[in-house]
């Protein structure tokens, strides 16, 4: 594999670490983000998930792409399928960023786009990442500053899984044919309930957190009461599906086998982000 690699999202959680990740193995990179921005000395290029034209210059010269979809876009198929298109037209290996239990109902919008990747003939690997431990400080951060975090989560377990460790698998299927047809679950070391979560915060952080189980459409109201369109909104509840039924509390050793470490504990998070975990932000920003 000689030519670049195209990462979509180049600037949000997963993006960052792993353009890093890649230039540090000497990877030739091209950075998509929608300002088209340089990511350290990646090449920046413009690219626009609700503009198609934007899709085939992206892949000028690239054999790998690393595709996902950044939060905030609820079109999954109607945004991802071109780009799985365009990837096939021109046999780029394609390593996608799914959901973990995507694959329990074929109807998932996820699902579907594995599927469409799994016919395209193109070389492939699926990587479902479990919920991110950085949840914490970006979508939840504003539950944390008051003390709570409200979910539609019940009391099942979830294996959190730290951004680093799954920009640093990617990274290793990028760089290899070895995990090539194959769909990945990257979970981290340990299935936690939120309650136990909170616990590991609250000893970190220094400050009381506590988890509330609330219903979905409890949760749906909240969002839209923060402004959070409808269809966003039941979209966001819609993903606690697989919490609820237990599917998130699955532990695999996947992530030590692409990696070769064990993944990040959900404390070894919490310290290592204690500033933005602990920090004001102005309210609009």
């Amino acid at each position: 594999m000689s030519g670049k690699i195209l990462v979509l999202g180049a600037t949000g959680t997963i993006g960052r670490p792993l353009v890093a990740g890649l230039l540090a193995r000497g990877e030739p990179v091209r950075a998509a983000s929608r300002g088209g921005q340089s990511v350290g000395d990646a090449e920046g290029q413009v690219f626009d998930f609700t503009n198609p034209d934007t899709i085939a210059p992206a892949f000028d010269g690239v054999d790998r792409v690393y595709v996902l979809l950044p939060a905030g876009y609820t079109a999954v198929q109607d945004l991802l399928l071109p780009i799985v298109a365009e990837a096939a037209r021109r046999d780029v290996k394609i390593v996608f960023q799914s959901a973990i239990a995507a694959d329990a109902d074929d109807s998932n919008p996820y699902r579907q786009v594995e599927l469409a990747i799994e016919k395209s003939g193109s070389p492939f690997v699926i990587l479902r990442p479990n919920w991110f431990s950085d949840n914490f400080h970006t979508f939840w951060k504003q539950g944390l500053d008051h003390g709570s975090i409200a979910l539609p989560a019940g009391d099942s377990k979830t294996s959190f899984i730290d951004a680093r460790d799954i920009a640093e698998s990617a990274v290793a299927v990028l760089n290899s044919s070895e995990f090539d047809g194959r769909a990945i679950d990257l979970n981290g070391p340990e299935a936690l309930t939120y309650t136990q979560a909170a616990a590991i915060l609250s000893d970190v952080i220094g400050k009381p957190i506590h988890y509330t189980a609330i219903s979905e459409q409890a949760f749906i109201d909240m969002l839209k009461s923060a402004g959070v369109p409808g269809e966003s909104a039941a979209l966001m509840a819609s993903i606690f599906h697989p919490v609820r039924e237990g599917r998130t509390g699955t532990l695999t050793d996947d992530v030590e086998v692409l990696t070769g470490r064990a993944p990040r504990t959900l404390k070894t998070y919490a310290v290592d982000n204690a500033a933005l975990l602990t920090r004001d932000v102005p309210r609009g920003v």
